[in-house]
């Protein structure tokens, strides 16, 4: 089996769980306890914080460990909009995780903000001249994700950031999808909030980390014992911290070594060359074809279900998916391609491929190769 859904959750790193394996079986205390074994777990989670924050380029005090990307989006959204009382508008563009919409919805459901919608053209990115119409002197808070999870688009997220604070808004960026793939410090640099997740770039499922500017006023969603500053109560898991800052380490070095750069191009000009050669206006790729990241590839076939697509690669050894993960279940067509303009018949033909740096060319190229092999048979 070839696994080839990063995106939805990436494998746990050996090194990370080596490293953490001694926090869950003999340094297992609670940091806040006073004793050698609570102070062992406190310097694990300062440790880890304070590499989070060297890879992001702030401060360790502006470092809070969460649950995952949704807390952590959650947190920056809605802590941010009820700490900034310059309005009651939050702006985010059209394909942002439901993380961040659904956040979004809850401020206007039960505290009468207004939500404002930023378009996004063909490609999946979004309209910076329609932002500059959205974005005023009324709005509290602007989530832009830096990388779209179906698509794989980089966002022009400091070109948003800088109408936002011409506003007096604060910004947020959901990097969930950027950290395994991107250098997170010059996004760090121009928002006020950033949340990433620790099982989508090697770490494990719960954990996630959300960097809060200290020059701004944040609302805690969670209360108790005042653990994480107050900002995030509950007791700490120097376990999950440590596995997302070793675990952010190794992707920095991979990024460094340019290690998968080249395999996306790799997939997309086989599969679509091939393909429409042999059956033209076969197949389709999604998101910008420069704009993005080298870790998500996904395509429509508009003359094929997507389902069975997906089906005839599974039995072929091929583990992939239609879209996000996060969908609860639904079978209504992905609202990122339908906001990209895609109808719905076609967007239900979606198939993504989402992998990491740590695959192995032999691997990208016998993906290719089934692709071809399934779809052709699909269509002979």
């Amino acid at each position: 089996m070839i696994y080839m859904d990063a995106a939805a959750t990436a494998p746990p790193r050996q090194e990370v769980l080596d490293m953490i394996s001694p926090l869950l079986t003999r340094d297992f205390g609670n940091p806040a306890s006073h004793h050698e074994a609570g102070h062992q777990a406190k310097r694990a989670s300062d440790w880890a914080r304070a590499q989070t924050a060297a890879h992001l380029g702030v401060a360790p005090e502006e470092i809070y460990f969460t649950s995952g990307g949704t807390e952590g989006a959650n947190t920056a959204v809605i802590g941010g909009a009820l700490g900034n009382p310059r309005g009651k508008v939050v702006v985010a563009s059209a394909i942002e995780h439901p993380a961040v919409l659904e956040a979004c919805r809850y401020l206007a459901d039960f505290h009468g903000f207004e939500v404002r919608i930023i378009p996004v053209n063909r490609q999946g990115l979004v309209d910076v001249d329609a932002a500059k119409q959205l974005i005023d002197e009324s709005v509290a808070v602007v989530s832009v994700m830096a990388v779209n999870n179906e698509v794989g688009t980089i966002q022009p997220v400091a070109q948003i950031a800088e109408l936002a604070h011409a506003a007096g808004a604060l910004m947020h960026t959901d990097a969930v999808q950027a950290a395994g793939w991107l250098d997170l410090a010059p996004l760090a640099q121009v928002v006020d909030a950033l949340s990433i997740s620790g099982h989508k770039i090697g770490g494990l499922k719960g954990s996630g980390a959300l960097y809060l500017s200290f020059k701004h006023r944040f609302i805690p969603l969670l209360h108790g014992g005042g653990q994480q500053d107050g900002m995030r109560s509950g007791t700490e898991n120097p376990a999950a911290a440590v596995g997302i800052a070793a675990a952010l380490k190794l992707c920095a070095a991979q990024r460094e070594q340019g290690l998968g750069n080249s395999f996306s191009g790799y997939l997309i000009e086989r599969i679509t060359n091939q393909l429409e050669a042999k059956f033209p206006g076969c197949v389709q790729l999604t998101g910008d074809r420069e704009q993005r990241i080298g870790g998500i590839v996904s395509f429509v076939f508009p003359k094929t279900a997507g389902e069975t697509v997906l089906i005839e690669l599974e039995r072929k050894g091929v583990l992939c998916s239609s879209g996000s993960a996060c969908a609860a279940g639904s079978t209504d067509p992905s609202p990122v391609l339908t906001a990209m303009g895609y109808e719905a018949e076609l967007a239900h033909t979606a198939v993504r491929f989402s992998f990491g740096r740590g695959m192995k060319e032999n691997e990208i190229s016998q993906v290719a190769s089934t692709v071809i092999a399934v779809l052709s048979r699909l269509l002979g």
